[in-house]
């Protein structure tokens, strides 16, 4: 871990417009320098970079920060990546903790194996373009499969001769380590100890890391016998977990990015060819199902994702069972039946690019409304098969948590499958319940040592439900007032300007309050933002935003804290993005007026904005709870159920008696001493 102090070293010395400047070509517009968005598709120039206060900010897209959070957005890099970036650009030593002899060891083998890996993959290349061999077969076959130079060149393809030895041999003439050729899996060691290419007789296919670093290989055999495996790839390693990687992403990130959307397909050849004819944003499981890691990954870039298919009904069928994962994972996902015989590559190779997208944009559809016809079809006339189908579907839908898209699709399904909506609706509550029990069982494990009491289900103690309760809490923030479009209600924009004042002045004193014991006591913007939500038991509905308010009020008494320079620089990229638009501002005042008028800033009036901002908030998040708590009393679903529809109506008289209080201290004020 990169101790503070080089962190701290790191943040100033890194200057926002030398940085961007880098990627993006900026023109000087008054303090301020203004280019076109490097991360979304801008015709006039919308992004601003502020060297006063070092922060930059697309005010079409949105996106932006300090030159450490532009790093990490532009070449999509962790936050420790990042700093490592700046440190490297400004020639900053990093400095971390002392490291014990193991882990030293651990940290050196890993550098050895990406140096190894890194030496392999330019033996492949120059095989491939200087051996007699490799330009007469290895070459032969690319350029028959339609592939460019470019396009080899690009993705650093290679070939490894019939010589089941030879990159062994080379590797240990030139010094490298044995027991690190068979960790990366470019050798493998025989019963008699010498060493044997793995990838002898093939097309290489290097496989690369998000920032781009060489971590394992794919081979494709030439020839079409039966008794060769088509494909041979690395093993797992210290530095490949297969897991964790997609084929192609480190080039097609940025197009990804820019486009919001990502193709994915299943193997090395699909990607290269689509990417020849022109679309860049897509990438390859590598033949296996998709995984939490490389669900994750592909959701640093996109939440949009469209499946490729070749005909296949038996594969499509096998491989739609994953794909609930990247619905649970909130993304949108589409699918995309390409004609009978066809594949990515067979396909691209015979349509133009815009010829692509338009078959695209015709025959893509919504997965759930793919899936039920797909299943549809199989099941016909057989009732079992359609209850089967029913609960299939329904468990897919309840893992959309998006609640306008998951309703839209729970009508859709019932109208292809001509069954009442209550049908699905009741099974989607099944699922649900279901995987909330489990979530709080396992969150119950955790806290517990991974024991949970052994008792009936229908007849859990008070104390077990108590705790299940309090876990509940913990793992969301129970509201009524619904997650889409929140950003456009006032209490949203209330509580936003709350937040913005909490990090831009967090810790400043905004006034002085009598206590019996010390008689008067310096309170900070923090301290009364907490405290004045507590005594009302109102918290923010946005997590980020709880969060925020949390590690500020943890944080408040560190030496040196500032709320400003604390949240720019906090290793979650949302809670540092969310800094630097609170910080961020399109205008600045011009030095004519900046001169000739007396301006008062928000940090001169703080006693009076503070509780200002508290009071607009409570009134408008109340008021929008209680709407909605009246309306969820309306659902059919609850109207239908005496439990909920009383649990709700207790929700209901608690916000009435705190709207009460709030009213009743509106007009009692004590004097605060700025």
């Amino acid at each position: 871990m990169i101790d503070q102090p080089t962190v701290d070293r790191i943040i100033d010395a890194a200057q926002i417009v030398d940085v961007v400047s880098e990627f993006v070509s900026l023109k000087k517009r008054g303090v301020n320098y203004v280019g076109l968005c490097p991360f979304h598709d801008d015709k006039t120039p919308s992004f601003y970079v502020s060297p006063a206060k070092n922060l930059c900010k697309c005010f079409a897209c949105g996106k932006g920060g300090s030159a450490v959070h532009f790093v990490m957005e532009h070449e999509q890099l962790t936050y420790p990546e990042a700093l490592r970036w700046l440190a490297n650009k400004y020639h900053i030593e990093i400095k971390e903790r002392e490291l014990s002899n193991a882990e030293k060891q651990a940290q050196n083998d890993r550098e050895s194996l990406f140096v190894v890996n890194e030496f392999a993959k330019d033996y492949f290349i120059n095989i491939l373009n200087n051996h007699i061999d490799g330009k007469s077969i290895g070459m032969s076959y690319l350029r028959n499969r339609g592939m460019r130079d470019d396009i080899i060149k690009k993705f650093q393809i290679g070939y490894s001769t019939l010589t089941h030895d030879a990159i062994a041999k080379e590797a240990i003439s030139k010094g490298y380590k044995k027991e690190f050729l068979i960790k990366t899996g470019i050798c493998y060691e025989k019963e008699d100890g010498s060493l044997r290419d793995r990838f002898w007789g093939r097309i290489i296919f290097p496989v690369h890391t998000v920032t781009g670093k060489v971590v394992a290989f794919g081979g494709r055999v030439l020839n079409s016998d039966a008794k060769t495996a088509k494909y041979v790839n690395s093993p797992e390693s210290e530095i490949y977990h297969k897991s964790n990687e997609l084929y192609g992403i480190y080039f097609a990130k940025q197009s990804i990015i820019k486009q919001n959307k990502c193709f994915l397909v299943e193997g090395y050849m699909d990607v290269i060819s689509m990417h020849q004819s022109g679309i860049e944003n897509v990438v390859a499981s590598s033949g296996t199902s998709l995984t939490p890691g490389q669900i994750k990954l592909l959701h640093r870039f996109t939440e949009n994702i469209t499946l490729l298919y070749d005909g296949d009904a038996a594969g499509i069928k096998a491989s739609i069972r994953g794909i609930d994962m990247l619905l649970a994972e909130g993304l949108n996902i589409k699918v995309l039946l390409l004609p009978n015989n066809e594949d990515p590559d067979s396909f691209s190779k015979k349509h133009s690019s815009s010829e692509f997208q338009r078959y695209i944009a015709e025959h893509e559809e919504n997965f759930i409304m793919f899936k039920t016809q797909l299943l549809l079809d199989d099941a016909k006339d057989d009732p079992i098969k359609r209850a089967a189908l029913i609960a299939d579907l329904a468990r897919s839908i309840g893992l959309i948590p998006n609640d306008i898209v998951r309703y839209a699709c729970l009508k859709e399904c019932a109208s292809i499958l001509n069954v009442d909506e209550r049908v699905i609706m009741n099974e989607i509550k099944k699922h649900v319940e279901q995987r909330n029990d489990k979530l709080i069982e396992d969150a119950f494990k955790q806290k517990n040592g991974g024991n949970i009491p052994s008792i009936d289900d229908n007849s859990k103690t008070e104390e077990v439900q108590a705790a299940a309760a309090n876990i509940a809490n913990e793992i969301q923030y129970q509201s009524y007032i619904p997650e889409v479009e929140r950003e456009k209600l006032l209490f949203y924009q209330k509580e936003q300007m709350l937040i913005q004042t909490l990090i831009r002045h967090g810790e400043k004193v905004m006034c002085i309050i009598d206590t019996e014991e010390t008689k008067e006591y310096p309170m900070t913007v923090i301290e009364y933002i907490a405290s004045d939500l507590k005594q009302d038991d109102i918290q923010f509905h946005n997590p980020i935003h709880r969060k925020v308010l949390s590690e500020a009020c943890s944080h408040l008494h560190d030496n040196g804290f500032i709320c400003e320079r604390y949240f720019l620089a906090h290793p979650d990229p949302e809670i540092s993005r969310l800094a630097a638009d609170m910080l961020s501002s399109r205008y600045q005042l011009s030095k004519y007026h900046a001169k000739s008028q007396k301006i008062v800033e928000d940090e001169e009036r703080l006693f009076e904005l503070v509780p200002h901002l508290i009071t607009d908030f409570k009134f408008a998040i109340l008021q929008e709870e209680m709407k909605h708590t009246l309306q969820a009393l309306g659902k059919p679903e609850v109207v239908s159920d005496a439990e909920k529809s009383i649990k709700i109506m207790e929700h209901y008289k608690e916000l009435s008696e705190i709207q009460k209080e709030m009213a009743k201290r509106a007009g009692d004020r004590v004097v605060l001493k700025a």
